[in-house]
């Protein structure tokens, strides 16, 4: 008994194309042909062919079935690295489904963490804020983002900070050195509170150096003059203070 490939291909449960792919990736030998050039298949090619598909059906990749040459009846030590692959693929699902059930109960942005996110949506971020939030989530350690998120929630609303949000582009020379002095003020309770968020950098993924361009970046291209202008100020303001000048 023979079969053409359509006919195997059929009677594998499979498709042509993925004989012929099996083909050209070496997994299944080239069937003997007709004199016409159409070729034919035997029940070993059949048993090989099942084979493969059951092994695919059971989440083994192409690559990983080439690896393991002509299958045994118990592949065990292949059956065991497949099953830690499937249960690790199973625990990230179950963590985006838990993220998703989140995200759906609290109308939170999917493009942030779902704690940060959820600070984001109580505070109410411009889009400024909301935009570097986004960027700071590629930059800085799980750590530091799970404290930059409780920090929003506890000073977001402060005053100095919506004041600092709402300047306008023709705020004059007092109240831009006004706004960095009521930063400065508030700078020493959050750090008391979030001391993680003294060094942004510490146990940044990529490194300090990357996280330190990225961050200055951001800021100069979500911020207007006069509130990186305000930030220049705070800065200078900050590190006479901790120097001991006044």
């Amino acid at each position: 008994m023979a079969w053409s490939t359509r006919e195997i291909a059929d009677l594998a449960g499979t498709s042509v194309r993925a004989v012929r792919h099996y083909h050209e990736i070496g997994l299944l030998a080239e069937p003997e042909r007709r004199s016409n050039g159409y070729k034919l298949y035997g029940v070993p090619h059949l048993v090989r062919l099942l084979r493969i598909k059951r092994l695919v059906d059971l989440g083994f990749s192409l690559a990983r079935i080439a690896e393991m040459g002509d299958m045994t009846d118990h592949p065990e030590q292949a059956l065991r690295a497949l099953d830690a692959e499937l249960a690790a693929t199973v625990e990230r699902l179950q963590r985006i489904r838990t993220e998703l059930a989140l995200t759906l109960s609290q109308a939170t942005p999917t493009d942030l963490p779902t704690h940060l996110a959820a600070a984001a949506v109580e505070v109410d971020l411009s889009a400024a804020d909301r935009a570097l939030a986004v960027v700071l989530t590629r930059v800085l350690s799980p750590a530091t983002l799970d404290a930059y998120a409780d920090m929003l929630q506890a000073f977001f609303t402060h005053p100095a900070v919506t004041e600092f949000s709402r300047l306008p582009a023709a705020a004059d020379e007092r109240a831009r050195r006004e706004c960095a002095e009521r930063l400065a003020a508030l700078v020493p309770q959050l750090f008391g509170s979030h001391p993680e968020l003294q060094d942004l950098t510490v146990g940044a993924p990529r490194g300090a150096r990357v996280a330190t361009e990225t961050i200055g970046l951001a800021l100069n291209d979500l911020y207007t003059p006069v509130q990186l202008d305000v930030l220049g100020r705070l800065a200078e303001l900050l590190a006479a203070s901790s120097s001991g000048e006044h």
